[in-house]
C-alpha cells in the first residue's frame, strides 16, 4: 500500500483536489491561490468550484471583483486539463487564446464557478498528445451564486490551448 491510496481512503477527492490546486497554485500561479479557490464537484462531465465572497476578492461595492471572477473562470476551465495533463505523465503546457466575458449580475456573496465540458477537455489532452502540435477548443463556464438565486450572474468563454512539449 503507498502513500497515495492510504491518503485516498482517509479523504474525499474535493478535498484532494482542492489540496492539489492550491498547492499548483501557490507554485505556479500565486495569485489563484490569493482567492483560495475550493473545489466542490469533480466528474467525468463537470466541475464546480467555489471563491468565497471576502475582503480579498470583493470591490468598492462589496460585490466580487471582476479579476476574481476571471480567475474563477480561468480555473473552472484548466482544472481538469491540468488534472489530465498530471495523470497522463505528459509534458503539456497550456495557456488561454482569449477570453470573453458577460457580467449579468452584482455577485453579492461567495460565487461557484461551473465548466459542464470535462468531456470536450479530455478529447483536447487526448489529441494534443496524439498530434503533438497545438490544439484548442471553446470552453464556457458559468457563474452563480447559489445562496441568493439559482440565476447565472456571470459567463465566460475562453479558448484553451494545449501543446505537447517537444523533449
Amino acid at each position: 500500500m503507498d502513500i497515495m491510496s492510504a491518503v485516498g481512503r482517509v479523504f474525499p477527492e474535493t478535498l484532494r483536489d482542492t489540496v492539489f490546486l492550491r498547492l499548483f497554485a501557490l507554485w505556479n500561479v500565486p495569485l489563484i491561490a490569493f482567492v483560495r479557490p475550493r473545489i466542490l464537484e469533480v466528474n467525468s462531465e463537470s466541475l464546480r468550484m467555489l471563491i468565497p465572497l471576502r475582503r480579498r476578492t470583493k470591490n468598492h461595492l462589496g460585490s466580487m471583483y471582476f479579476g476574481s471572477l476571471m480567475i474563477g473562470a480561468d480555473v473552472a476551465a484548466a482544472y481538469y486539463a491540468v488534472k489530465l495533463i498530471s495523470q497522463s505523465r505528459e509534458k503539456i503546457d497550456f495557456v488561454f487564446k482569449s477570453s470573453e466575458g458577460r457580467f449579468l449580475k452584482r455577485p453579492t456573496a461567495d460565487v461557484v464557478f461551473i465548466c459542464n465540458q470535462g468531456q470536450d477537455i479530455q478529447r483536447l489532452v487526448d489529441r494534443a498528445i496524439a498530434t503533438g502540435e497545438r490544439v484548442d477548443t471553446e470552453l464556457t463556464v458559468f457563474a452563480t451564486v447559489p445562496s441568493l438565486s439559482p440565476e447565472v450572474v456571470a459567463e465566460i468563454t475562453m479558448v484553451l490551448s494545449l501543446k505537447k512539449r517537444k523533449n
